[in-house]
Formats: C-alpha cells, structure tokens, sequence
C-alpha cells in the first residue's frame, strides 16, 4: 500500500469519526495513535508521546487559560452592561444606531477577550432584549450579533491566532497586529450595510424616540464615555507592552489577566464564588484547547513520517500545474466546506500539517494567510448546518426567534465576510502593514 493512500485513509478515517459525534481530540489522537501502531509497531507509540512533551515545552501555551480567563472576569464583572449602555446613548439617535452601537461594543469586547462566544453570550443577553423591545426586525438583531461577535478571532488579543502561530511556528506579536486592520475593516463593512439598509428600510431599525433622547443630559452622556476606557487601557497596556518588547507574550497575558481583576474589583464583583466559576470555565476550555493540540501534533507527525506533505505538494505543483493563486483559491474553499460542519480549531489541526507547508512552498506569506484562514473561520461560525454560532444563538434567543430566522439573518453578514476574504486576499499589506510598520517585516 502506497504511503499516499495510506495518508488518506487516514483523513477519511479521522472524518468518518467527526462525523459520528466523536471530539475532536479522540478522534484526531484516535487515529493517529492507530497509524503509528499500524505502521512502526509498538515503536510508534513514541509519536503522540513526543507530541505531549512538545506540548508541555510551548510555554507560550501559558497565554491560553489567561486570556480565557481575562475574558471570562469582564464578562462577569458587569463591565459590558456599561458598555452597551455607552453605545446605546451615544448611537441610538441614528436609524440602526443600536445595531451599529452593538458591532462597536463587539469590537470592545473583542479587543479584551479574544474568543467569539463571549462576546455573542454578551450580545444576546444584554443588546437582544433592548434591540427588540424598541422595535427592531429580529432578523437584523440576530445576525448582527452573530456576525460581530465573530470579531473576537480576528481582533487581538486572538486565542485563535494564538493557536495558528503556535503550529505554524509563527510569531504571535506579528499575527495579532496583521488581524487589527482587516478586523476593523470588516466591523466598518458591517456598519455600512446597517446604515445603508435602515436607511432604505427604516423599520428594520428606528431610531429612538425623541423623547427618549432629550432624558439624557449631554454630562450624563460625557460620564458614560468612561466605560470604554477600562477596555481600552487594557487593551493598550498588554498589546503595548508586548509590542515594544517590555513583556514576552506570557507577561502580556498575565498583565491582562491582572488588569481584569483590578476592574472587577473595582466595580465590587470580585468574590470567591465569582472566581471559582471563572476559573472552572477557564480549566475547561484551556483543557480542551491543551488535548486538540496534542492530538493534533501526534497526527501531523504521522503525516510528516509518511511524506503525504511532499505528495500534495507535487501533485498541486508538478502534476496539477496549478498556479500559486489557484492553489490558494482551493484551500479557502476547502476550508470553507469543512467550516460547516468544523469548529475553527478542529479545522486548524486537521489541514494545517498540509498546507502550512504548502503555503511557504508556493512563496505566500505565512502571517497572511493566518489572517486570511481566521477570516474563513469566522465566515464557517456562521454557515449552516453547524455554524456554531447559529447553535449558540440559538440557545441563548427567545422562543420568538427560531433556527431558520438565525439561518436567514446570517446570509447577508456571510456575505459581507466573504467580501473581506477577497479585499484581504487581494491587498495583502491591509494585514502586513502594521506587522512590517512594528517589527519590519
């Protein structure tokens, strides 16, 4: 049996197992410890338990339960309640102007999280409720919601593009200011559409009442602008130390992690009950996180001992003849396809021992293509049928809102998304820019 067919009985194994409802860590490990056992004998068991100790060695793995644990003490330290009331005030005036507000308080959220879940269980417990009690179409509540939570893996500080440096060996300082602009861009494509949309259709998002407005004085709403500055220090004190090279990444986290207690503490949610249920919820996730990259390194090895990525990479370049281009208009599509129904992560592990590889192969940046693969995964969060921010929405929306309105209101968000994918793809300095600006790359 040729090593090709062997590596591919491997990914259609590993699938067939995803597909039954298997984790994705049992069934990436599954099948790579049974490779090994296949291939070298009871030799072979040295490649997932090489994989553990490499895992045990990335002390760069230390800012995972950090910034989960960040963005878990904001959450519940009533900071987003204050935020949203900021934006409320200052954007309501406007027709879509909560809508807008919102994808503004996901770009805060994001700017101090890093992961999406926080920021749509935010979104649909606090600027739900008040979007709909003021007359907005449900459609255009849930999908800007879903959307912009998605921001949270693109804007740094990114778990996502944390784990995408970490297996493609790249610098996570540079990945994480190559997400600022092109995160940016896509929250600014998303108010567009809002404005554009409320304005030929005024229904989807009145504005607030007159009367409404007149309530707040003009120093009531001043007042209200400090709610953005505890996200914004924070923000600005980690990403700015670690840029200038005053903290290493694991620092960084640590000063952010710090940062979001002294906030908590000072709105006077800090207890011991608040703390065990943030550090339980950060031990699950950071475990989660701990195994899919280990099974996920043990079946790369399996992968790299085969040789399949050599194989790929000459059959996309000496049998295909495909262009660069080409090649990397079919991996997006690729993972488009395996994004409905695989969370970012599982599609992280699963192709990038092929083609992170084939990337550097066919001269593309790496740092870009980290961007341009985090941009895909948010565009997989949102498609049916296992967008896993379509479930969550699910979850979390009132009875009044049923799957197919969260399917509907995600369409033209996806859309959007896509619209970015190609912007990026096309002017890679959008996400190289800021990288080259700081470190001269």
């Amino acid at each position: 049996m040729s090593y090709e067919l062997i590596a591919l009985l491997m990914f259609s194994g590993m699938m067939l197992m995803l597909l039954t409802g298997q984790r994705v860590f049992a069934a990436i490990g599954f099948v790579a410890s049974v490779a090994t056992l296949a291939l070298w004998g009871t030799g072979g068991f040295e490649i997932p338990f090489n994989a553990a100790i490499q895992v045990m060695n990335w002390y760069a793995l230390v800012t995972l339960p950090l910034f989960v644990f960040m963005g878990y003490v904001l959450a519940g330290s009533g900071l987003a309640d204050d935020l949203y009331r900021m934006v409320h005030v200052w954007s309501g005036g406007v027709r879509g102007g909560l809508a807008i507000g919102t994808i503004v308080l996901m770009v805060l959220i994001s700017a101090i999280n890093g992961l999406s879940v926080a920021g749509l269980a935010i979104g649909a417990t606090i600027a739900l409720p008040a979007m709909l009690s003021r007359g907005y179409d449900k459609l255009m509540v849930t999908g800007v919601i879903q959307a912009g939570s998605t921001l949270g893996i693109l804007i740094p500080p990114s778990v996502v593009l944390v784990l995408y440096g970490m297996i493609a060996r790249q610098p996570v300082g540079h990945l994480w200011l190559a997400g600022i602009l092109p995160g940016l861009l896509m929250a600014a494509l998303f108010i567009l559409y809002i404005l554009i949309r409320c304005r030929l259709q005024p229904h989807l998002g009145p504005a607030l009442p007159a009367a409404e407005r007149a309530a707040i004085s003009r120093r009531e709403k001043l007042l209200l602008l400090r709610a953005g500055l505890a996200p914004l220090a924070i923000f600005a004190l980690m990403i700015g130390l670690f840029v200038k090279g005053v903290t290493s990444l694991v620092e960084s986290a640590a000063v952010g992690a710090l940062s979001a207690l002294v906030v908590a503490a000072w709105k006077g949610r800090v207890s011991f009950a608040f703390l065990e249920d943030c550090a339980k919820k950060t031990l699950a996730v950071s475990c989660m996180f701990l195994w899919i990259i280990t099974a996920a390194l043990a079946f790369g090895a399996v992968f790299d001992g085969l040789g399949a990525v050599k194989a790929v990479e000459r059959l996309v370049i000496g049998q295909m003849h495909l262009e660069p281009w080409q090649v990397l208009v079919l991996m997006q599509l690729s993972f488009l396809i395996l994004g409905t129904f695989l969370d970012d992560t599982a599609m992280l592990v699963i192709v990038a021992p092929l083609y992170i590889p084939l990337v550097r192969k066919l001269g593309f940046d790496p740092i870009w293509y980290g961007v341009l693969y985090t941009i895909t995964c948010q565009i997989a969060y949102l498609t049916p049928p296992f967008g896993y921010n379509l479930f969550l929405m699910r979850a979390m929306a009132p009875p009044e809102i049923k799957l197919v309105d969260i399917y509907r209101s995600a369409a033209p968000f996806v859309v959007i998304m896509l619209i970015t994918l190609v912007i990026v793809g096309l002017f890679p300095q959008i996400a190289l820019w800021l990288p080259k600006l700081v470190y001269g790359r």
